[in-house]
């Protein structure tokens, strides 16, 4: 074998060891490129499934939330009765008090208020 042709073997051998490892990088490269596109690929098709999830979830929330409201509003309803009831009862216990010829006692200045204002 000549020198040329044992050059040519050497530099031939580099080439293909060079080459195999620009094919190595590159197919890591598609291979991650690849795993990426199907990660992508696998959150895009969750998507409508997570939204339908928080909305029913949402839903649920908003719905209790309503029913929590009307229940309040019941018992504030309820409340204000009652308290009107022991208001005309206060009255007519003073009125009592003062046809016996005695003095009630002063009513307190936050009730005061609300007979003046209504708040």
């Amino acid at each position: 074998m000549s020198i040329w042709a044992g050059i040519v073997a050497a530099f031939g051998t580099v080439g293909m060891v060079v080459a195999g490892v620009f094919a190595a990088r590159a197919t890591t490269r598609a291979a991650a490129a690849t795993a990426e596109a199907t990660r992508a690929a696998a959150l895009a098709q969750a998507e409508p499934s997570q939204r339908e999830q928080d909305r029913a979830a949402f839903e649920a929330i908003k719905t209790e939330l309503k029913e929590d409201l009307a229940e309040t509003k019941r018992e504030v309803q309820r409340v204000r009765g009652v308290l009107w009831s022991i208001s005309r009862w206060a009255l007519a216990l003073r009125d009592q008090v003062v046809d016996l010829g005695g003095t009630p006692q002063e009513t307190p200045q936050d009730v005061e208020d609300y007979y003046r204002t209504g708040v």
